[in-house]
């Protein structure tokens, strides 16, 4: 298979297999297990695949062009290390679905449960194979917003949340610590590239910039591999289910920091801020979270301290600025995979067959779950570190870089095998509580289930991991030896050391702090016994040192008492001193450009002024003055001058022959004018209230003349300047030169929008697209004033003259009143359908394209709202605008992404002559299809908000009918003054 074909598989197949699980219907539990196994098993295929050449020292690569200029591409990469990760992502993912179609309930959406753990499947493959540091960053985020989403499967209960809240809290903006390091990290190489990264250590360590990029990067690491101090939000995220635990804190979330620890451990190591910082975090983190381990209740509990514990000694290997720490770390990597995620199973099926995991109410299930004890008892032996187990060779090795440890402190050196065996110690006395606890004793009582042992299928995955255990402690050399060695060789290099994987190395100073550290541990366990009893909550010494506790009070702060206290200074009720405070930010913010750098006089004359031009400026002034004058009373009034004002904007672009501008701007006019004629009823009435402060409402009116003249007269004064000066270099003349060579299209404009900046308007493309569902969101959730949510005056009297006539129906007089009009609209449907189709296939040549076309479709929609009502239009034109918006998203994404299929960066276009019978050959561009997808998402932008004001007619009147006596009466209701908002206030 061709390595590109391979790579991309490796990051795609995940996600393909997330959307076809995602569409399952939600009790189609076995198909979706089916589904997201073979989807597993294929990963892990494709893994071994690859064998063959990384374990000949081989790189396998790819690469796609996105955005060239800033160093951005597609970039995979799998080296030894990177296969490594790959294999436990797959490997132990592929046992997790298995174990998952035992353990999830059948009451569960479990499709969409399989789809969220196959994403973050590929999220992970993304992030170990990505070749580009933006890249990887991208997919890092990506694994926390479906951790999120894992965490919080079971939303319904309240831990769910809390706990999936933290950990995206904690994660995410790690990540955007992690994304600065790597911006900064790029700025000292000069690439993003990951093969040039690794090649400029030196460089690195010697830049001015290597602090701040190292403190950036390690905060990403720290936080995603939960680390001190930011330990605290994994054992909370043990409120998903137990297959989540068992894969997110064993092979993939919590060992991507130390992934990306390892990764960039040749070119940020080596100095004593990496020693310092890593290994200091790291030796925290393993004594706290032994520590604390011991007096969970909770056996996932114990379990998430014991994995915050191991992260922190294999961050701790890494921290030593040693080689041979750093294939320690690689090994202990290894061998946590296979017993945590071990134990974790082993936990879900205690939970699954008893109803609880409190260790408290546990006891003698070695009688009922014989060979699920027996299991645990192997896993817990192995995170013990017991002779003759996985975890007992890489907690050697531990003992040994910690005794030969280099450090400019020397009482460090002293504290560190101390401290090494003391955490040692630990782990051994809460993997006896683990299994004492659970196991043996007495027979449990009043139990939620009767314990037995769980289906065959759900305890094989635990088989073959303690399996794994036990071969790699009496057998490392022949079954892990030749992976650990490709992955050593491939992250070192030619640093990589000479090391043993021997289960024997003599009696030694390691072997004496192992045998110390299993007895200490049993005899601390046996001291506990009636502290363990009294079922205490929380560690003894530090049980007030609780990390949710700082968490929600920093949380509080920043989201409730500070931002209330901005608020109070900055905020406001009301949107017009909020657009009066951005106003004169942005004035401050140009007239302190302005002074740092005063232009001089221009070198054009001005050209003489058209006596016509000028009366249709003075027209569109005074419409201006005329809309700003009646905002305050009159809003339709206003909103007609505002469109006459846009009208001779429009006249002003016809005149300086700018027909796609002009075009684009009477189509805007039109279509706001609409909407917010559609948005003028829902506002509520002003009043001119007697008695008001008249002379503060004046003061008022003239500070905001005033605000308004210093940013109109700016921007005019701006305007004056360019326009009176020729630059340097016309950027005009470059596309113009281009448009038609390059882009296929004599319309420079819209050549622009589709090609030479074509990332830029699917940016726009996308921002237009949230807005347009959070415009939506909002006007769903919107309730207008009670003055506002009534009938219309002249149409209560229609509906009450037409029944006071038995041969009329309610309803009669508006049909009537409104049958030409509807009857015009109708046909002029297809008519302005053909006109957006037309503006659509010219806009490459002649002024039209997408947006226009957008706009012009949009308009003939919203005439059939207009004449035929919001149940008739959706009855007869059954519009479903968020398709158009995922239409027209999927269309301008396809077609950047189809340029790589010919080797070509993001968004390239490609354009030729087709020759059709009887019409000749006819230039077709690819950037058609482009403008396609913006017309697509405009219909669809501008239909949605459409919807959203037309339903707030439908449900005002059915939400709040009007009293029979209240039609009836003939005096209008007594107006109250609070509903209503005084003229001249703010």
């Amino acid at each position: 298979m061709p390595d590109a074909l391979l790579l991309i598989a490796a990051v795609g197949l995940p996600f393909i297999g997330a959307i076809a699980a995602a569409i399952l219907p939600t009790h189609a539990r076995t198909a979706a297990a089916v589904l997201a196994g073979a989807t597993a098993l294929a990963e892990l295929a494709l893994v071994w695949a690859a064998y063959p050449t990384v374990a000949a020292g081989g790189i396998l690569r790819h690469a796609a062009e996105w955005m060239p200029s800033l160093g951005l591409d597609f970039s995979l990469r799998m080296d030894g290390f990177a296969w490594l990760f790959a294999g436990l992502v797959s490997g132990v993912g592929a046992l997790v679905v298995l174990y998952a179609r035992y353990y999830m309930s059948a009451d569960d959406p479990v499709p969409r449960f399989f789809a969220f753990l196959l994403a973050f499947m590929g999220s992970m493959m993304g992030v170990v194979l990505s070749g580009n540091l933006v890249q990887l960053a991208f997919f890092w985020e990506l694994t926390s917003l479906f951790s999120f989403l894992l965490i919080g499967y079971w939303h319904h209960t309240a831990a769910a949340r809390d706990g999936a809240r933290m950990a995206l809290t904690v994660t995410a903006t790690g990540g955007l610590c992690l994304f600065a390091g790597v911006l900064i990290l790029g700025h000292i190489v000069g690439s993003y590239d990951l093969d040039r990264v690794l090649a400029s250590g030196d460089l690195i360590r010697s830049h001015q910039l290597y602090l701040p990029a190292l403190v950036l990067i390690l905060l990403g690491a720290l936080t995603k591999s939960a680390q001190f101090p930011f330990h605290f939000w994994l054992p909370h995220a043990m409120a998903a289910p137990t297959p989540v635990s068992a894969y997110l804190h064993s092979a993939t979330l919590v060992k991507a920091g130390v992934f990306l620890m390892a990764r960039l451990w040749p070119v940020m190591s080596g100095t004593e801020e990496w020693f310092w910082i890593v290994g200091s975090a790291g030796l925290a983190t393993l004594l706290l979270g032994a520590y604390v381990a011991i007096f969970q209740h909770d056996l996932k509990g114990l379990l998430a301290y014991s994995t915050i514990s191991h992260l922190g000694l294999i961050t701790l290997l890494l921290g030593l600025n040693s080689a041979l720490a750093m294939v320690a770390a690689i090994f202990h990597i290894i061998n946590h995979a296979a017993f945590k995620a071990s134990l974790f199973m082993a936990v879900g099926i205690i939970d699954h067959e008893t109803g609880t995991r409190d260790i408290r109410r546990l006891s003698g299930l070695n009688r009922f779950m014989p060979f699920t004890a027996r299991l645990a008892l192997v896993a817990a032996a192995a995170m013990a570190g017991v002779p003759l187990l996985n975890g007992f060779l890489s907690k050697e090795m531990f003992f040994a870089e910690a005794l030969s440890a280099q450090a400019s402190l020397t009482l460090l050196l002293d504290i560190l095998p101390f401290a090494a065996t003391v955490a040692s110690a630990f782990s051994v006395a809460y993997s006896l509580r683990f299994i004492h606890g659970a196991f043996f004793g007495p027979d449990p009582v009043d139990l939620p289930r009767t314990p037995h042992e769980p289906p065959a299928w759900m305890r094989f995955p635990v088989e073959i991991l303690v399996l794994g255990c036990i071969i790699i402690g009496v057998l490392p050399s022949a079954s892990v030896g030749p992976y650990l060695d490709m992955a050593a060789h491939s992250a070192l290099g030619s640093a990589t050391p000479d090391y043993s994987l021997a289960v024997w190395h003599g009696f030694n100073l390691p072997l004496l702090m192992s045998f110390t550290a299993l007895a200490a541990g049993i005899v601390l366990y046996l001291a506990l016994q009636r502290h363990l009893r009294k079922g205490t909550e929380g560690p003894p010494l530090i049980r007030r040192l609780e990390g949710r506790r700082m968490f929600e009070r920093t949380m509080v702060f920043l989201s409730w008492r500070l931002a209330r206290s901005l608020e109070g200074v900055f905020g406001t009720r009301r949107l017009q001193p909020q657009l009066r405070l951005v106003v004169c930010a942005a004035i401050l913010a140009a007239a302190l450009a302005v002074y740092m750098r005063v232009p001089g006089p221009g070198n054009l004359m001005p050209a003489d002024i058209d006596p016509v031009l000028a009366l249709i400026w003075a027209i569109g002034a005074v419409c201006a003055l005329g809309a700003a004058r009646q905002a305050k009373f009159h809003r339709l009034a206003a909103l007609i001058l505002l469109g006459g004002t846009g009208l001779v904007v429009c006249i002003t672009f016809v005149w300086f022959s700018a027909p796609d501008l002009a075009l684009t701007q009477l189509l805007v006019e039109v279509v706001t004018t609409i909407l917010l004629l559609l948005g003028l009823r829902w506002l509520p009435k002003r009043l001119d209230i007697p008695g008001s402060r008249e002379v503060l409402t004046m003061a008022r009116r003239v500070r905001d003349l005033s605000i308004a003249i210093a940013a109109g007269g700016g921007m005019a004064a701006l305007a004056y300047s360019v326009m009176t000066r020729v630059p340097p270099e016309i950027l005009a003349q470059h596309f113009l030169e281009r448009a038609y060579a390059e882009g296929g299209g004599t319309n420079v404009v819209n050549v622009i929008l589709v090609d030479f900046r074509g990332f830029d308007t699917l940016g726009e493309m996308t921002v237009l697209g949230v807005v347009a569902l959070t415009a939506y969101a909002l006007l769903r959730r919107f309730r207008p004033a009670s003055d506002s949510v009534d009938v219309p005056e002249q149409q209560r009297d229609q509906s009450a003259y037409d029944k006071a006539r038995p041969d009329r129906t309610e309803g009669d007089t508006v049909a009537d009143w409104l049958l030409i009009p509807s009857v015009i609209t109708r046909l002029l449907f297809p008519v302005i359908g053909v006109v957006a189709l037309f503006l659509l296939l010219r806009g490459h040549d002649l002024p039209g394209g997408g947006f226009a076309a957008g706009l012009t479709a949009s308009i003939a929609i919203i005439l059939q709202y207009m004449v035929g009502g919001t149940q008739w239009a959706e009855a007869s034109l059954r519009i479903r605008p968020m398709t158009w918006i995922a239409v027209g998203l999927l269309l301008a994404t396809g077609t950047g992404m189809a340029a790589w299929a010919a080797g070509r960066p993001f968004l390239t276009s490609y354009f030729a002559y087709a020759e059709i019978p009887f019409i000749g050959d006819v230039p077709v561009a690819s950037a058609l299809i482009f403008d396609i997808g913006v017309f697509a998402l405009v219909v669809g932008a501008t239909v949605l908000m459409l919807i959203a004001l037309a339903h707030q007619s439908v449900r005002g009147h059915r939400a709040v009918p009007r009293p029979a006596a209240a039609q009836a009466a003939a005096t209008p209701a007594p107006v109250q003054v609070a509903q209503q908002i005084p003229a001249g206030e703010d």
